[in-house]
């Protein structure tokens, strides 16, 4: 892949694939978090500094049938324009004779920031012609997309191929780095964290792992599974029955490879799924009817932590309980500070993107880590040694 700092972008129009899928209240409609935003600024600034004009592309949300007003990027602008420090020119759809002629316009410094590309079905169907029109509009393309970089989309892989100069963004370039580091060159010993509610989500990134770490200590609700898988009694805790022998499996694995394998050994339990359930801690061979395990408890804290405290690489991806409701985000913070911790006494810590990048910012660590990865599949992915196609297609 070519650099983005080696071209020439004077006078050009460079589009880019950004990642602004960001949460929006849904009343207001406000960001509630401009993570993805800020974590895109020094690519778009440096493509401005260097005297070019800039297109923006990104989706929003999963909207089902076309265009849905609480999908539309409008919504994003003024807090875009107010990070970039100049106004932002907003283009209402991403097909027309009109936004062409917008593109065409467009004069060196200047921004536009196209409609959502997912009210086009052929976005996701990676349509060639969708993608051929999306290139006319500029000479050079640039994707700073990492958490789409799985996905073989006509914005994310197949405009490429229309583009002669094409270039990784510093943020994509960053998470592939640090995946990297942890992948091809993580310091021992190495301790991956894996939580998260089911087992066949994660099945190929352990059997990676299992070749790789140390140790690997399991939470959330795929735990029960492997707890299940040994004869314990779960009660109404989360399992995936058809996943059994693969738990067993993965634990006959971690023991031939010399892994530390380390599943929860209590649990907080509820009699239901709310915030206001009644609670108890109690040992994981023996849950009852009628309780489920929503949260690590405080011995199998205490083993996890002890186990990071001694590790130079650590990844984490994935909650130990269901950390949302603050009764059972004891487990799952405490990890996080766990990894707070590891880092300042010089570990790198990786954190996966989505529901273990909002755990680590909602015990208020992120800038305590090493890095918080913007991707959750599209890192997952990388990590299972899988090619993305959003990395590919600008090789």
């Amino acid at each position: 892949m070519n650099l983005l700092t080696t071209a020439n972008l004077t006078g050009k129009t460079v589009i880019v694939r950004v990642d602004f899928n960001v949460p929006l209240h849904k009343e207001t409609l406000a960001i509630t978090d401009d993570a993805r935003i800020r974590e895109a600024l020094p690519t778009l600034k440096y493509i401005l500094e260097q005297g070019a004009a800039l297109i923006l592309m990104s989706h929003l949300g999963r909207p089902k049938a076309g265009p849905e007003e609480k999908f539309s990027l409008k919504h994003i602008l003024s807090h875009l324009s107010l990070s970039l420090n100049t106004p932002v020119a907003f283009a209402t759809d991403c097909m027309s004779a009109e936004t062409a002629d917008a593109c065409k316009q467009l004069k060196s410094g200047e921004v536009l920031l196209l409609e959502n590309l997912r009210f086009y079905p052929e976005e996701e169907k990676g349509d060639v012609t969708f993608a051929k029109t999306l290139a006319s509009y500029a000479d050079v393309y640039v994707n700073d997309a990492f958490g789409t970089a799985h996905r073989a989309h006509a914005s994310t892989a197949v405009i490429a191929q229309f583009m002669q100069e094409k270039y990784p963004g510093f943020l994509m370039m960053r998470e592939l780095e640090n995946a990297d580091k942890v992948m091809k060159s993580a310091e021992k010993p190495f301790v991956a964290i894996m939580g998260g509610a089911k087992v066949s989500d994660k099945i190929l990134i352990i059997e990676q792992m299992l070749n790789n770490v140390d140790a690997l200590i399991i939470g959330g609700g795929m735990s029960y599974t492997f707890l299940k898988a040994q004869g314990y009694a779960i009660g109404n805790s989360l399992c995936e029955d058809d996943k059994l022998d693969l738990a067993l499996s993965l634990i006959q694995k971690a023991k031939a490879a010399g892994v530390n394998l380390l599943i929860p050994v209590d649990s907080i339990v509820a009699n239901a799924f709310a915030a206001d359930a009644q609670t108890r801690i109690v040992n994981n061979q023996t849950i009852e009817a009628g309780w489920m395990g929503l949260d690590i408890g405080p011995e199998s804290v205490r083993n996890a932590t002890d186990i990071i405290r001694t590790a130079k690489t650590i990844l984490w991806n994935g909650p130990m309980g269901v950390f949302e409701m603050e009764a059972f985000s004891k487990g799952t913070f405490a990890i996080a500070q766990a990894l707070a911790d590891a880092t300042q006494q010089g570990a790198f810590t990786l954190i996966g993107g989505g529901d273990s990048a909002a755990a680590i910012a909602k015990a208020g660590l992120t800038d305590m880590v090493s890095y918080v990865s913007t991707g959750g599949g599209a890192l997952l992915e990388y990590m299972e040694g899988k090619v993305l196609p959003g990395v590919a297609a600008l090789a």
